[in-house]
């Protein structure tokens, strides 16, 4: 199978390549502007398959198309928004030739108008799929899932790349140029414009069980969804898609320039884009984690609901994601499975099940939540992910009412003078080799009180669901400092890892966020637990281990 891939040395088309490198009858044309580059990239791919460099311009394309005859072409050039008005020479001439195509187009205006050439398409036998990548595929995929749950009213989506992702300058130049420029979308039942980068929102990518993303800022891209989601969803009213590149201090900068350009009608940033590109790729710090969301409103049997989709994916797998839509469909072709002719966007092309089996040999995992206010703390917290766990944690958690639990533990104190005055000032109990304990857990307006009596010393704090900064964590309180936790599940021990803290209310940073590696889980029938909690500057402060079984009510 002999496959032309434009743009096929860049981010994109090169990525796609890497992919499908591993199969041995793939004959991949890697095609671009500059033939030193593509034989470059030829000559370091690791391979089985073929590749063979080219010099071959989009404006040559049907000459490319008869001289090289390729099966399928891949067009992974862009930046689709800059085609202007003649925007389809390629798909023609593929459809001309009677040549499959698919593209990596992100430009909403682009992709929703591909659907000009279906008859045309039809006529010649061939498929047009424009638009193949995360968005829109897997965001459509994620929303037919859904669909199955209720009648979705309101979607918003974000996609947050590891800052050592690296993207492509000419992503960049698409970024940059809608910036501050009018964005079609759907609000509130009719067709609006937003504003491209000047409207955010935050939120926390967390698939159930795992370490999630830190709160992140989105902000408002144009992407094929906004109008390609929309006529699958009969019921849906309003639509929003962002991005969350961080730093968030250059995320900002953007933002303000996105704002200064609506608000003072300013030329296209477009021709800035080399600056920014080599900014961005001299900020690469911080976790080498990615992440998307998917969040949709909608009623179902007269009441209403919402659920989310998340996705992450560690160190060098993310960036792969947006390739995996179109090696998934070539790889269905060499089984035998071809899309039907014709001219359309790609929001059908793949299903939810095809993208598990893509992430199934990849640090990539997703999860879904659903609304769930009245379940207890940890479940609302954990979703599915509570059904994994041991029984006796379950057992613990998975109530609302008052209970008690009672065993014995051993106390550990810190030996600095540091250590021990906040171990006092917290009111944590004295080091004890065995001393019995109880612990007793006491609802409060959708809080619960902990109450810990080692022995006739008792020390309290209060756990609750996280918001805004904390969505999706564990916040609890000590006095006046707060300590925002995720609940991540490893085998059979739930880990309480802390993920920011404030003292009296204000942000404190990073860098002094307490730590230690705190966990539960069952042993011989029996709730375990393991607690550490240190601080940088201060070292342990204390650490307490035991286990504990449930008091009967009559007893409590």
């Amino acid at each position: 199978m002999k496959i032309l891939i434009l743009g096929g040395y860049g981010v994109f088309g090169g990525r796609l390549a890497a992919l499908l490198a591993d199969i041995a009858d793939l004959e991949l044309l890697i095609c671009g502007r500059n033939l030193r580059r593509a034989e470059a990239f030829c000559a370091r791919l690791p391979l089985r398959a073929t590749l063979r460099p080219f010099a071959l311009d989009r404006s040559d394309i049907a000459h490319g198309l008869a001289a090289l005859a390729p099966a399928l072409v891949v067009d992974a050039s862009g930046p689709f928004q800059d085609y202007g008005a003649d925007c389809y020479p390629v798909v023609e001439a593929c459809i001309a030739a009677g040549v499959d195509y698919l593209d990596f187009a992100d430009a909403a205006d682009f992709v929703f108008g591909v659907s000009r050439f279906d008859e045309a398409a039809k006529r010649m036998g061939v498929f047009v799929l424009s638009g193949v990548s995360s968005f829109p595929v897997l965001t459509a995929a994620v929303l037919r899932e859904m669909a199955k749950s209720m009648d979705i009213v309101g979607v918003e989506g974000g996609i947050a790349p590891s800052p050592h992702a690296g993207i492509g300058l000419n992503v960049m130049r698409a970024v940059v140029g809608y910036a501050g420029a009018p964005v079609t979308l759907r609000r509130c039942g009719v067709p609006a414009q937003g504003i491209g980068l000047a409207e955010s929102m935050r939120y926390t990518v967390a698939v159930p069980g795992r370490l999630p993303l830190r709160n992140l800022r989105f902000s408002l891209v144009d992407v094929p969804d906004l109008r390609v989601i929309p006529p699958e969803h009969p019921t849906l009213t309003d639509i929003w898609m962002g991005a969350g590149p961080v730093p968030e201090t250059l995320h900002r900068a953007l933002n303000l320039l996105a704002i200064l350009r609506a608000r003072w009608r300013l030329p296209s940033y477009a021709p800035l884009a080399r600056l920014f590109y080599a900014v961005l790729n001299l900020t690469k710090f911080g976790e080498h984690r990615g992440g998307m969301f998917v969040r949709a409103r909608g009623m179902r049997d007269g009441q209403t609901r919402e659920m989310s989709w998340h996705l992450l994916a560690e160190g060098d797998d993310g960036p792969l994601i947006p390739s995996m839509a179109i090696e998934a469909i070539i790889r269905k072709l060499r089984a035998g499975e071809r899309p039907p002719p014709g001219a359309r966007p790609a929001t059908q092309a793949l299903a939810l099940s095809d993208y598990d089996a893509l992430f199934a040999d990849r640090a990539i995992v997703t999860g879904i939540r659903s609304d769930a206010p009245e379940a207890p703390l940890y479940r609302r917290v954990l979703g599915p992910a509570f059904d994994a766990l041991p029984p006796r944690v379950q057992e613990l958690h998975g109530r609302i009412a008052a209970r008690a639990w009672r065993g014995r533990a051993q106390v550990l104190r810190g030996r600095g003078w540091l250590a021990r005055l906040v171990a006092s000032l917290l009111g944590f109990p004295p080091a004890a080799e065995d001393v019995p304990l109880t612990v007793t857990l006491t609802p409060e307006d959708g809080r619960e009180r902990w109450t810990r009596d080692f022995g006739g010393k008792r020390f309290e704090s209060v756990q609750a669901c996280g918001a805004a900064r904390d969505q999706h964590l564990i916040v609890e309180r000590f006095g006046r400092i707060a300590v925002s936790l995720a609940l991540v599940l490893e085998g059979e021990q739930l880990f309480l890892v802390p993920r920011r803290w404030s003292l009296f209310g204000i942000p404190m940073p990073h860098s002094l966020l307490p730590a230690g590696r705190s966990h539960e889980t069952e042993l011989d029938g029996r709730f375990v637990f393991d607690v550490e909690i240190a601080a940088p500057l201060v070292g342990l402060v204390i650490a307490y281990r035991g286990s504990l079984d449930p008091v009967p009510a009559t007893a409590a």
